[in-house]
Order: structure tokens, then C-alpha cells, then sequence
């Protein structure tokens, strides 16, 4: 007996809940049907993209000359013109190199001199010739050897990283080498005091203008090219931020589902103070536009068989008027015809049942009772809930 009043308890709980669920007041619809215009729009299909905020353009910069480092210009956080003086290393020894290099071609076109004015022969006139152009060449080498004493900003930006100190030993062997993405440009070889690392001396990232590091489906990718319009949603910025796409991979790469992607960059429009290089960032891309194309809502849409109607307003009485749609757009369906711009709609509302269609065999559903019983007949009756177990059930 204790167990079947436990199992009644249960189902009294499990019957509360449908009927605050499913009752209504009067049996009235909980929702009631709206209205909404038709209207003429541009339609715009949009393929997904996601990714990473970077910056437009980003410069790692080294020495491209031996020497030990006698000035160090700027430090990391700094914000940095094209063309800056950022380090130095000594130039002595350059300097010196350069002196004798054009103290050798003084030399070569002196004897170049000489020798055509004594009627030399033609061997001698070209290998004179041929020394002299070879002397240019080591002097001109020399010359930018001293230049490059002096590493400089090839792009303008903040300085986010700086590996150099006074003192270190830099030189052309040293590491890697220098490299930019983006619109920077090469500082040359690396730099540091191992032989061996590959840190850049000096990285600098542009300040104001972005890129969107992003992937797409491989289904959609045939579908995206090089300047179409995207709109970027930013993680932490509010308004939507406006791109063009700058390059689109041909190579796939796997994301980490496991699902071929392609890469895709967008460059973000203008300069912009408030977003930051790693942030996520969510694209649209804008593949193709229709304009002045006449929707409804897609809940105004009925059918009957094989003809698609709506209930659209006459009068202020909804009349059925049949019509002739295109393709969806989601939450909207394209009107080929039976409609106009500027005409109003019935649109569907959701309701829920109520009354003595709610369940069971009960009659009409009155406030604080169940509605209509339970199924299955020997059970729980239509009576109320303080009327305690009604129907015979055991």
C-alpha cells in the first residue's frame, strides 16, 4: 500500500506540471496572430568566417652588419616613424673598410688613366676597365655597410618586442635573418648573442590597422574572392566593424575538428583605436547582393494542397489571397507575386492547447483544476485536485 501511494504522489506531481504547462484562461490561445508589412529589401547572402584579430603589417628587424652594439634607441611599448633610428652598432671598423675601398678604386681608375693615355692594348684597357667596375662595386658595399650601422623602422608601429641590450655582438651570420608580413619590410639578419638564436632584434607591429586571420569551409570557399565586403563582429566591441577581402588560400588546412578549412584574410576598413591584435573575431562575407526584392515573413506563409496563401489585411479584415513565392531567406520568403510593397500580413502566432483538448477525457478545463485526466482511463479523473483520487484506479 505504501508503494502505491508513493506512485500516486508521483503521478500527481508529473500531472501538475502538464497543466500549468498546457492550461489557458477561458480556453483562449495563449498567443494570437500579428500582423507585419511586406516590404522591398536588398537580400544578402553571407558566408561565415572566423578567426583572430593581427596586425595589417608586422616587421622582425636585425642588423644586417657585424658589430657590438653601442646604442639602443627605443624600448618595447614605444611607438616608432618609419625610417627611426632604433639601434647602432660601432662603425670603426666599417668606416675604415669603406675608406680603403674607395682609396682602391682612386687607385684602379687612376691606372685606367694612365694606361689609355699610353696607348695600352686593348686587353689591358678592358681588365684596367673591368678592375675599376669591381672597385665601384666593393666601395658601394662598404657604403652600406655603414649605413646599416644604424638599424632603422621600415614601417611605423609600436615596437612589441626588443632584443638587444649595449654590449651585445651582433653580425650577418648570426641568425636567421630579418622578415615582415603584411606591408613591412626586411631589417635584415638576425640578431643576439647566440649564434644560433632566430629572435629578431626588433619587432614592430602597425598601429590602427588590422587584419582578420580567418578560415572558411572548404563548401564555401569557391565562393569568396578577393575584394568582396565582410562584417566583422570583435569580441568585446560593440559595433560591427567593416573589412574587404584582401587574399584567399588555395591550400586547405584542418581546423580543430578535424574539417578542411581555407584561409582567408580581411582587412579591416579605416583606423580603429579599439581592437587588439589576438582578439576572436567572427566574419560575414557578403557573396552576393539582390536588390529590390519583395519579402513576407515566412510565418505569414500558409498552404492548402499545392497553392501557398496569406491572410493579408483588407479592410481590416484578414482575407485569404494566394500567391506565388521564390526563395527563402530565413526568417523571410521572396513574393514573386500576389503582393505588394506596403501591404500587411497576417503572421502566425504559436498556440498552445487549451480547454478539452488539452488531455483525457475531462470537460472544459476551469482555473486550479487539471485538464481533462490522464490517459489510459483508470487512472486519475477530471475532477479537482482536492477532490482527492478519482476514476476507480488502483
Amino acid at each position: 500500500m505504501w508503494w502505491i501511494a508513493a506512485a500516486v504522489v508521483l503521478a500527481v506531481v508529473a500531472g501538475s506540471g502538464g497543466w500549468l504547462l498546457l492550461r489557458g484562461d477561458g480556453g483562449a490561445a495563449a498567443t494570437t496572430a500579428t500582423t507585419a508589412k511586406v516590404t522591398t529589401t536588398t537580400i544578402e547572402q553571407a558566408v561565415s568566417a572566423s578567426g583572430t584579430v593581427e596586425p595589417a603589417s608586422t616587421a622582425d628587424l636585425d642588423f644586417d652588419v657585424s658589430g657590438t652594439v653601442t646604442h639602443v634607441y627605443v624600448a618595447a611599448g614605444d611607438t616608432v616613424k618609419k625610417g627611426q633610428r632604433l639601434a647602432e652598432v660601432g662603425a670603426t671598423a666599417l668606416e675604415a673598410a669603406r675608406t680603403a675601398a674607395q682609396s682602391t678604386l682612386d687607385a684602379a681608375r687612376e691606372q685606367l688613366t694612365v694606361d689609355t693615355d699610353a696607348a695600352a692594348s686593348d686587353v689591358q684597357l678592358a681588365a684596367d676597365e673591368t678592375a675599376v667596375v669591381s672597385a665601384q662595386a666593393s666601395l658601394d658595399e662598404a657604403d652600406q655597410a655603414v649605413q646599416d650601422a644604424v638599424l632603422r623602422a621600415s614601417i611605423a608601429g609600436t615596437v612589441t618586442s626588443l632584443g638587444l641590450e649595449v654590449g651585445d655582438t651582433v653580425g650577418s651570420g648570426s641568425g636567421s635573418g630579418g622578415a615582415a608580413s603584411g606591408s613591412g619590410s626586411s631589417g635584415g639578419a638576425s640578431t643576439g648573442s647566440s649564434a644560433t638564436s632566430t629572435t629578431s632584434a626588433v619587432t614592430i607591429v602597425s598601429s590602427g590597422s588590422y587584419i582578420v586571420d580567418a578560415t572558411v569551409a572548404s563548401s564555401d570557399v569557391a565562393s569568396v574572392k578577393k575584394g568582396l565586403q565582410a562584417k566583422v563582429t570583435v569580441t568585446g566591441v560593440a559595433d560591427t566593424v567593416y573589412g574587404t577581402v584582401q587574399s584567399v588560400g588555395l591550400v586547405a588546412q584542418t581546423n580543430n575538428s578535424g574539417a578542411a578549412v581555407f584561409p582567408v584574410t580581411i582587412k579591416v576598413t579605416g583606423k580603429r583605436d579599439d581592437l587588439y591584435a589576438g582578439t576572436s573575431a567572427t566574419a560575414s562575407i557578403v557573396v552576393k547582393q539582390t536588390p529590390n526584392v519583395l519579402v513576407v515573413p515566412s510565418r505569414a506563409l500558409r498552404s492548402s494542397g499545392s497553392t501557398t496563401y496569406v491572410m493579408k489585411m483588407v479592410a481590416g479584415k484578414a482575407t485569404r489571397t494566394t500567391v506565388r513565392i521564390g526563395q527563402a531567406y530565413g526568417a523571410q520568403t521572396q513574393v514573386v507575386s500576389g503582393l505588394s510593397d506596403g501591404d500587411t500580413v497576417e503572421v502566425q502566432g504559436f498556440v498552445r492547447p487549451s480547454g478539452s483538448g488539452a488531455g483525457g477525457t475531462g470537460g472544459t478545463q476551469r482555473q486550479g483544476e487539471f485538464p481533462g485526466g490522464f490517459p489510459g482511463g483508470g487512472g486519475f479523473g477530471g475532477g479537482t485536485f482536492g477532490g482527492g483520487v478519482a476514476g476507480g484506479g488502483q
